[in-house]
């Protein structure tokens, strides 16, 4: 999907030079912008067209995602899901729901890596 970004945000740090979080877009309302006047060669604006599929809006790489709160969660995960791990979950649980998603070899979103001999992250 086309990503729309605001004017200039490749020329400010304010604006997301080298932050892409910062960098999101605002409706040009300036009385002279090329933008809003949609002239050839500028950046694009939002429009109805652009909205991705019904049946694929809302997918992570293409898999539903699915937040997991708990253990028993984890039981209704498959192979047509993305795991995220919620934030409040602790440490200790939170190792142990990676190692039993990893048992069931499911994708998780928010751990970026696991591994080690005394299972620590």
């Amino acid at each position: 999907m086309k990503k729309f970004v605001r004017r200039s945000t490749l020329k400010f740090s304010r604006m997301g030079r080298n932050r892409p979080k910062l960098q999101r877009w605002r409706r040009a309302v300036g009385r002279h912008s090329k933008i809003r006047k949609n002239r050839f060669g500028y950046t694009k604006s939002p429009r109805i067209g652009f909205k991705a599929d019904k049946r694929e809006s809302g997918k992570i790489k293409g898999k539903t995602p699915l937040m997991i709160y708990s253990m028993s969660d984890l039981s209704n995960a498959g192979k047509d899901n993305i795991v995220i791990v919620a934030r409040t979950i602790g440490a200790k649980k939170k190792i142990e729901i990676i190692k039993k998603a990893q048992e069931m070899s499911l994708h998780i979103l928010n751990v970026k890596s696991f591994g080690g001999k005394d299972g620590s992250k």
